[in-house]
């Protein structure tokens, strides 16, 4: 039984995509649909045109040719690639443009694609994939994609959707991943990490946000012969599983993949460790297992040539190891340990040599990559989630208040703060995200969106 004190640690835990423990939103917020009747074979789309996503109707909203195609952005790395942004926020925050309503309970973040928003969350007993225009703030399709899945410290699915041209991947709380037509939401394959993989569902749900990387869909099952498996995008055939000598379990967090002397690898926390697993066949590589808790493991590492940062919390910290490859294969040496980055779950961020995270028990941090050095400390407002664009930080607080601070080691310089309306009752997990020059802060069932262009 988990003792009190470690209760109210999990309740902070698992965030989006990133992994995140879901908790419903209030009754009020949750736009709830009937459990379909679907028929035996593949799942249907179901489309409607006519449906707003929600009760709030949002304005028109344009972010123009711009994407967030996958958890942590176009290079995977929390690092948004817009500019012109403004330099500081008027007092009271960016200009609120809408807020949509109707996504469901969970804390999947957003991918989005050709001016549409790609998502999950439950709907009555049932987990769903939708796709909302942002122009209209309607539903352009929904898919059933397994029933809801509910736990204890939080209900919906954590995964955020991965967009790869024309098709769109989704893996839910409990194990459902599938390949969907994006425009039309039909399934095109299906399968399930637990079932295929004879693996478990974590605690806290299934977190993970799959990479595509190529030809190959990338994700983590965890357990004996599948620590980590591709799959061939467009069939979702299996082309590797990859077995550790540990046969580890699955944590919460995201692969990355990582070029190491030449050698492509594909890196991830597990229950108990580190893991780089070679992308050409699966092949295990190496281990470390000092910045790992033996709670849950979260947050997706960061790189930077042969660096790789990887963080936890629960008193545990970040280690930073340096990758040296030959004939195919690598070695890992911890470079240090530092204590100044205990980051359960809130995301990393690595920018000019330097990384960001809210350090336990609520702390902004900046640490120096190649040493761990650290340049400065502040509690701004308190434990939550970042990402980065055009040179700032932009930290949500698990609590609702949102800052935007400039992204520098010269020491914690905010340019201004607010506090978004209509909260939920539950804990903001889900990170940030920023494209078109918008920003877009996800709270359970509700979308709310930001001028951060100032126009």
């Amino acid at each position: 039984m988990i003792a009190s004190g470690l209760r109210v640690s999990v309740l902070l835990l698992i965030v989006a995509a990133l992994g995140t423990v879901g908790i419903p939103a209030s009754p009020s917020s949750v736009a709830v649909a009937q459990s379909p009747k679907v028929d035996k074979g593949k799942s249907p789309a179901r489309k409607a045109p006519a449906r707003k996503a929600g009760a709030k109707k949002s304005a028109p909203i344009d972010v123009g040719e711009a994407t967030w195609p996958q958890f942590l952005g176009p290079r995977r790395d929390n690092v948004s690639t817009e500019t012109g942004l403004l330099k500081k926020w008027p007092a009271g925050g960016p200009k609120l443009l809408g807020a949509i309503s109707g996504l469901g309970v969970g804390f999947s973040n957003i991918a989005i694609a050709d001016n549409t928003v790609y998502t999950m969350g439950n709907r009555g007993e049932r987990e769903f994939v939708v796709a909302i225009a942002l122009d209209t703030s309607e539903q352009v399709w929904e898919y059933d994609n397994a029933p809801a899945y509910h736990n204890g410290y939080g209900d919906g699915p954590r995964g955020t959707p991965t967009v790869d041209g024309d098709l769109l991947y989704a893996l839910g709380g409990s194990g459902a991943l599938v390949c969907l037509d994006r425009k039309s939401g039909s399934e095109v394959w299906k399968k399930s990490l637990v079932k295929d993989f004879g693996t478990a569902i974590p605690g806290w749900g299934i977190c993970e946000s799959v990479l595509i990387d190529g030809d190959h869909l990338i994700c983590t099952p965890g357990g004996s012969g599948a620590t980590m498996a591709a799959l061939d995008k467009r069939s979702g055939n299996v082309v590797w599983k990859a077995a550790t000598p540990q046969n580890d379990r699955a944590a919460y967090a995201s692969a990355i993949a990582v070029e190491a002397d030449g050698v492509r690898q594909f890196v991830n926390y597990t229950a108990s460790g580190v893991i780089g697993i070679r992308a050409t066949d699966g092949q295990f590589l190496w281990r470390d297992d000092s910045s790992a808790n033996g709670t849950a493991n979260c947050c997706a590492p960061v790189a930077s040539g042969n660096l790789v940062l990887t963080a936890s919390g629960y008193g545990k910290g970040a280690s930073t190891v340096s990758l040296a490859s030959s004939d195919g294969k690598t070695t890992a040496k911890v470079q240090y340990h530092t204590n100044d980055l205990k980051v359960q779950h809130g995301g990393l961020v690595l920018l000019d040599g330097h990384v960001y995270g809210s350090n336990d028990p609520g702390i902004l941090a900046c640490v120096e990559l190649k040493t761990g050095k650290s340049k400065w400390v502040n509690r701004s407002v308190g434990k939550g989630s970042l990402t980065c664009a055009d040179g700032h930080i932009i930290l949500r607080s698990e609590g609702g208040p949102t800052a935007y601070v400039l992204a520098s080691p010269a020491g914690y310089k905010e340019q201004g703060r607010f506090e978004p309306k209509d909260r939920s009752s539950r804990s903001a997990w889900t990170y940030p995200v920023v494209c078109g020059g918008k920003l877009f802060l996800r709270d359970q069932d509700l979308l709310q969106v930001y001028n951060l262009h100032g126009k």
